[in-house]
């Protein structure tokens, strides 16, 4: 049986590596599992509520009183809206998820553009399960996703779809890739994300490996 590894976590904190830590701060051991799991609903929340804005990836700073948080996001306008008002929104929303009432006043939300939508494995993963709830064929659907992606300039793709596809009655697992993907060198820099896909026939899960090339 073979074993499974994020391949995030897998390449974290390798000299010259493109993976970054999403969460980046220190808290004593009593406090540890609570900023975890405040971590864990901040995230819930930006994945729930900026769906539309192409969110490809949050990361979360805390220094002292402070918390910081970075969103890549493809559609910034929609996140900071009219004069900002948008973004004034989502902070009041934050602030009721933050317990620490200092880190509540010391919020930080920084909005970066992702140009490329078809370089990230959020998004390209998040737009196929879309797809599959609209019952598109799901052949067509990760053969464009793979044609975008090596066209943005990825040097490989691995999408792997696992459930009831196309309806099914038993469950099955199916794999489709163009380029190399080398999941166990550890230079080759691998965006990676999945997510389910909730259709009519039950859920389908959806991995999407992008190899980007080599750290350098």
């Amino acid at each position: 049986m073979g074993q499974k590894v994020n391949p995030l976590s897998f390449r974290l904190e390798i000299k010259n590596s493109r993976h970054k830590w999403l969460s980046r701060w220190y808290a004593p051991k009593n406090l540890f599992r609570h900023l975890l799991i405040e971590d864990i609903k901040i995230r819930e929340f930006l994945n729930k509520r900026l769906d539309s804005a192409g969110l490809a990836q949050v990361r979360i700073e805390r220094l002292n009183k402070k918390i910081k948080i970075i969103l890549l996001t493809t559609r910034p306008g929609l996140v900071i809206g009219r004069g900002g008002k948008g973004l004034e929104e989502l902070k009041k929303d934050l602030v009721s998820i933050i317990k620490n009432k200092s880190s509540q006043k010391n919020l930080e939300i920084q909005v970066e553009e992702l140009k490329n939508p078809d370089s990230s494995a959020k998004l390209i993963a998040d737009k196929i399960a879309y797809q599959l709830t609209r019952r598109l064929p799901y052949r067509r659907i990760v053969n464009n996703a793979m044609d975008k992606a090596m066209s943005s300039g990825a040097q490989g793709i691995k999408i792997v779809l696992a459930g009831r596809i196309n309806g099914a009655e038993i469950s099955r697992t199916e794999k489709f890739s163009t380029g190399p993907v080398p999941l166990s060198t550890l230079r080759t820099h691998i965006d990676y994300y999945e997510r389910p896909s909730l259709t009519r026939s039950g859920y389908i899960g959806v991995k999407v490996f992008l190899n980007k090339g080599e750290n350098v």
